[in-house]
């Protein structure tokens, strides 16, 4: 007997759509914490939800008289790949930011996230969301708690800022992937899992670290397929990208890691080159420009890498964007795009 669909607490702002960029699996990493006495400050960058108040937060021994005066506080790594743009941010209390790329030191950061209350950790309102306006890159963050107590996770939304001049027209790269600056920004759902998952780094660990949708009920009774064993079946779900940089792409990856019984039945993938102020103009736009179709619709396999080159790909051109439908719905782990940048003035060609 299955219980009722739960309802969700709390919404969530459309900036959480964005990359975290302090996500343990990405690569950030725990620079000093001044006090751990309950639990490690590593929790916070844990994928997934707090779970147990003992082991999965971070939680430091209570202030008392006689202490050294102050405040406890923690210091991350964003990435080791490089620096990053914070358009907005989930976090909690003070949030502090610097780029220490070419300099060391700790006298110039800035702050974005001023002392600010914090909601008890109750399932209504546990989630504290600040909306921050920050476009310098930054590489480190300070996280300010005042004057202790329990944070159980931290999230930094935004997006990779690569330096794109250290990488020649000649090199190939992922143009899609979370760290060269890719984002997701839209889709249709992301019921059991995001959709922005599909461009972060490594093979997703469990089907959680991929995007599934839910299990469409409008199915016919019979299931036809066309000549190449591609279900003909209506509905179909779809996430969108913005490159991190506009390219040509060459070779392309769809992986159903751990998609076993829930995998699509096929895929399609669909390029355009627009600005970014059209997104939200083509957005749901299907089957006409400016969008063209790079790779036509695929037969997908379980738990499965499949690549697509050469004659699987239509020449697009430049491209900023693309959009990845499957067929009914289901899960896929990854998508890597593959190509070379181009330059702005060559799109417009």
């Amino acid at each position: 007997m299955a219980d009722p669909p739960l309802v969700q607490l709390q919404d969530f702002p459309q900036f959480t759509d964005l990359n975290n960029l302090v996500a343990e699996q990405t690569g950030a990493k725990v620079v000093f914490a001044t006090d751990d006495w309950f639990a490690v400050t590593e929790n916070l960058l844990k994928f997934g939800v707090f779970t147990d108040v003992w082991v999965n937060g971070w939680m430091v021994g209570k202030q008392e008289e006689g202490d050294i005066p102050g405040h406890d506080w923690s210091l991350y790594k964003c990435d080791r790949r490089g620096r990053w743009v914070l358009p907005a941010t989930e976090s909690q209390l003070k949030l502090n930011l610097i780029d220490l790329d070419h300099r060391l030191g700790s006298q110039n950061w800035d702050e974005i996230l001023p002392s600010t209350a914090l909601k008890p950790g109750y399932k209504t309102s546990c989630h504290n969301f600040f909306d921050i306006k920050y476009n310098k890159r930054i590489t480190h963050i300070r996280l300010n708690m005042f004057p202790d107590g329990g944070i159980a996770r931290l999230r930094v939304y935004g997006r990779a800022s690569p330096d794109w001049k250290k990488i020649s027209y000649q090199q190939m790269v992922d143009l899609a992937a979370m760290e060269n600056g890719g984002i997701c920004v839209g889709y249709s759902d992301v019921h059991f899992g995001h959709a922005r998952n599909l461009i972060q780094p490594g093979r997703a660990e469990t089907m959680a670290d991929g995007w599934e949708t839910a299990r469409k009920p409008g199915r016919p009774a019979i299931l036809e397929a066309d000549s190449q064993g591609i279900l003909q079946v209506p509905g179909q779900d779809w996430s969108m990208f913005r490159l991190g940089h506009p390219g040509v792409i060459t070779k392309i990856e769809i992986d159903t890691n751990h998609f076993k019984g829930n995998y699509p039945d096929s895929c399609t993938i669909e390029a355009c080159y627009v600005n970014d102020d059209k997104e939200n103009e083509i957005r749901q736009v299907f089957n006409s420009p400016p969008w063209k179709t790079l790779l036509a619709p695929k037969k997908l396999k379980a738990h499965h890498r499949q690549f697509f080159s050469g004659k699987d790909l239509n020449n697009c051109g430049v491209i900023s964007h693309v959009r990845l439908s499957m067929a009914p719905d289901g899960g896929i782990s990854r998508m890597r795009l593959w190509g070379y940048k181009q330059s702005n003035r060559q799109a417009k060609l």
